[in-house]
């Protein structure tokens, strides 16, 4: 079991995600362009949304990949496990425009899963990660991400507390 990894991982996918969200906070609505550009899917629903924005990724993309070194890890393994993370939010948003769900809600395991799973298995050969460390890893950002998230709504940072 590669518990050292799984931990690693979890802060840099905690600050993937984090990012976001504080630059959101501090610059308000200033550099906040949609990632889709307004784009609709087929299906007549928004790509992913105006809360996915360019801002956020490349926030996300810099704050990532420049902690990975603080915690013992390569900057190449920082930006991918920041973009592997992006992905994962941007397949949750893209799901849940085609159900419906309107921006910025939640979907329980939809939000969370994506989003931990993308990025342990883009470092799964690079860290020697096992089936068991990934399972392990998704779990725990599960359970952290819903605790995190309330934390992050009482401290103001979050407009939702999920």
């Amino acid at each position: 079991m590669q518990l050292l990894h799984i931990l690693q991982l979890l802060v840099l996918m905690t600050l993937a995600n984090g990012a976001p969200i504080v630059a959101k906070k501090i610059f308000g609505p200033r550099f906040s362009f949609p990632l889709d550009t307004g784009t609709v899917f087929f299906d007549g629903r928004p790509l992913f949304g105006p809360s996915k924005t360019i801002r956020g990724i490349l926030i996300s993309v810099l704050i990532t990949t420049a902690s990975a070194p603080l915690i013992g890890l390569d900057l190449t393994i920082g930006a991918i496990v920041a973009g592997a993370t992006m992905a994962g939010d941007l397949f949750s948003s893209f799901v849940k425009r085609r159900l419906n769900y309107p921006p910025s809600s939640q979907a329980l395991g939809l939000d969370q899963v994506p989003e931990s799973l993308f990025p342990m298995l883009a470092c799964r050969d690079a860290l020697s990660l096992t089936v068991a460390d990934i399972a392990l890893g998704i779990g725990i950002f599960f359970i952290g991400a819903l605790l995190l998230s309330r934390f992050l709504f009482r401290a103001h940072l979050r407009d939702e507390p999920y």
